[in-house]
């Protein structure tokens, strides 16, 4: 009888890749497509790249009971913007504020610009 031969998988289950590329940044001016929050606008106070997550202003605002830590210290309920998924969100055309697909191209200087699918417009980076 053959011994038993395990063959590991191409794929291991599980990984994620180290950062996914991101159509927003922060400063961004977006628009809510999917979830509570549709139809709100906001803009992009934090990203986070790994987990392809985002913060807006105003939008998925949840509650947290905090503790003091100290005796002086304050406790309460505190309201904060919890992240949302980076693929709810849309960016806004700088021209009609409708929001927009994007498209990237090199600029004079070699630099990557975003534009506007809907008005071909290039949309500038806030930072």
């Amino acid at each position: 009888m053959k011994p038993l031969v395990y063959k590991k998988s191409r794929r291991v289950r599980g990984t994620v890749p180290e950062r996914h590329k991101m159509h927003v940044a922060k400063g961004d001016v977006v628009r809510v497509i999917r979830g509570d929050g549709r139809g709100k606008e906001g803009k992009i106070l934090h990203v986070y790249p790994k987990q392809f997550r985002v913060v807006v202003e105003g939008v998925n605002v949840v509650k947290k009971h905090k503790r003091a830590t100290t005796p002086q210290g304050e406790s309460g309920i505190i309201e904060f913007p919890a992240p949302i998924a980076a693929s709810n969100v849309m960016l806004l055309d700088p021209k009609s504020g409708e929001p927009t697909r994007v498209r990237r191209r090199l600029d004079k200087e070699g630099k990557l610009e975003r534009i506007a699918v809907k008005s071909g417009q290039p949309i500038p980076r806030v930072r």
